[in-house]
């Protein structure tokens, strides 16, 4: 859209504005314009780009203001919206208890281009994409933008479901910055998991554009759709993939997540504690893409991957890409991927000691367990858990609301009893722990559990165990970049078989073959390529 088209559109909106107030518009900037407010008994207020608020004149909003402008307008919605017919813009309207407007907020729609240029490569890929950001940043913009580009440049049949008539605009014409796609309207809030189903089942689209899945019915019908093989792209509420994983509404769009219990080698093997959250199945979606700004984004270009390494607390890098550019910023942190290719291997994405993903980090575990912790009880002594607190010396407290806490403590009588605890724990996703009595020694067991303490007689923490397992992998990191680089075979020192378990995890991540060879306590490891691997097989 040009600057004359632009001031065209943006007419037709100041049009429905009583006179005063029109007078008051044109002496300010429109081209940075977003919002017209209007409250009742209040100043008119207008709101820029740039995040700044004016207020104009000195006359209050009467309701009269508001009566001149309702009546030019369509009806409000279910959801108090309304649009101006072949325009982008809309207004919203804020009720009293009598159901009379007191307040409306008139925003501005614009055809903004090129936001999508530093991910054409994901759309043109053809999978599902998933914008998480908050309100303001350019969600649906970055949708208009797809819809017309997989519709008009790569020809595919494009359905836009239009819940609040945002992407398309108000009236039975969409509007042209969708191009070549379909728009279908959405009656009301409540009825978009139908239309999303409706579309699918009656026009035979490639592709689903929908804006704002928010419950967990629409999340079901995303799948649905998924699981049907039509592209879908959408947006969630949510700013980051994190705190969409762990939204129980919503978290079925990157998987879903269930409690597991580790067995005692697993989670020795993991360094974690025995109870773990675990991805459930495969992602409706399969890029999650994070807006920090209107100017950065944060790729995530194999979602299973990501919700994996979040949910086991392995640090993960996404690609930073910003608008306007076509290179990636910075590009993701993840281990090699070594791609067998005939009788040799070749290495996909060099590998290096500091860009090496394990589920094991000296540092990290410091970290997590200096941290503050917050504990919530449930039938359990909180005297003792005081005093355990401050026998092991460890940065933590007891606190009253279980949406706060890192994990919960309770009575072990309460695991079969269906105690209301364990649901909400479950709800919030927070590790469930039990204790079989209210005595010190039980107590302290589980909170030693909870926080991954492997303490010796006389020590808080068996630091020097973490010393020897963080020297151990940076051994193993160095001699995979050895293999990697084209030497044949590479011994390890000699270590513990718990030691010797992490080395293999990380040797096997690496594509790489490796075997333990030799008599306790000198067992020690062979590393090497899995098409050199019948050197040491035997």
């Amino acid at each position: 859209m040009n600057r004359e088209d632009f001031y065209d559109d943006l007419r037709k909106l100041v049009e429905v504005l009583p006179p005063m107030i029109i007078q008051q518009i044109d002496q300010i900037e429109l081209e940075t314009l977003v919002e017209i407010v209007l409250d009742l008994g209040r100043p008119l207020e207008v709101r820029y780009l740039d995040g700044h608020i004016e207020y104009l004149g000195e006359n209050l909003v009467e309701k009269d203001d508001l009566r001149y402008i309702t009546e030019i307008i369509d009806d409000f919605t279910s959801d108090n919206r309304s649009g101006i017919p072949g325009t982008l813009h809309r207004i919203s309207a804020i009720r009293n208890r009598k159901s009379e407007v007191i307040g409306l907020t008139c925003r501005v729609g614009r055809v903004v281009t090129g936001t999508i240029n530093c991910i054409k490569d994901l759309v043109k890929q053809e999978k599902s994409i998933l914008f998480l950001g908050r309100p303001g940043v350019g969600k649906t913009t970055k949708l208009r933008e797809i819809a017309w580009l997989l519709a008009n440049d790569i020809k595919k049949r494009v359905i836009v479901i239009d819940t609040s008539n945002e992407i398309a605009g108000d009236g039975n014409i969409p509007h042209k910055a969708i191009g070549r796609a379909r728009r279908m309207q959405v009656a009301s809030p409540d009825r978009q998991k139908d239309v999303m189903i409706e579309a699918v089942e009656n026009h035979t689209p490639e592709v689903i554009v929908v804006d704002e899945i928010g419950t967990e019915a629409e999340a079901l019908a995303a799948r649905t759709i998924a699981e049907r093989g039509v592209m879908l792209v959408s947006t969630a509420h949510g700013n980051t993939l994190e705190n969409l994983i762990k939204n129980p509404t919503l978290s079925d769009l990157v998987g879903g997540v269930s409690s597991v219990t580790l067995g005692d080698d697993e989670a020795r093997r993991r360094a974690t504690q025995k109870t773990v959250l675990e991805r459930e199945k495969k992602p409706t979606f399969d890029i999650v893409i994070e807006i920090i700004d209107r100017e950065t984004l944060a790729v995530y270009s194999d979602v299973s991957d990501a919700v994996d390494y979040l949910l086991r607390s392995w640090p993960i890098q996404p690609e930073v890409r910003k608008v306007g550019s076509t290179k990636v910023i910075q590009p993701a942190v993840t281990p090699a991927v070594v791609v067998s290719q005939g009788p040799s291997y070749k290495i996909h994405k060099q590998m290096s000691m500091d860009k090496m993903d394990f589920a094991y980090n000296l540092d990290k575990y410091i970290k997590e367990n200096k941290t503050h912790k917050k504990i919530y009880i449930y039938a359990v002594s909180r005297s003792i858990i005081d005093k355990v607190i401050e026998r092991l010396d460890l940065d933590a407290e007891v606190t009253r609301n279980v949406d706060e806490a890192d994990f919960v403590i309770t009575h072990k009588s309460y695991a079969k009893g269906g105690a209301k605890i364990i649901n909400v724990a479950k709800e919030y996703q927070i590790p469930l722990y039990y204790v079989k009595s209210n005595t010190m020694p039980q107590i302290q067991k589980v909170i030693k559990e909870a926080l991954n303490l492997t303490a010796q007689p006389g020590d808080k923490v068996n630091v020097a165990y973490f010393d020897e397992t963080e020297i151990a992998l940076q051994e193993a990191k160095m001699a995979i970049n050895q293999v990697l680089s084209g030497i044949t075979t590479v011994d390890l020192k000699p270590r513990r078989s718990q030691i010797r378990k992490l080395q293999h995890e990380l040797i096997e991540q690496c594509n790489l073959f490796s075997k333990s060879l030799g008599e306790e306590p000198e067992r020690y490891i062979k590393i090497c390529s899995k098409d050199h691997e019948g050197l040491i097989a035997g």
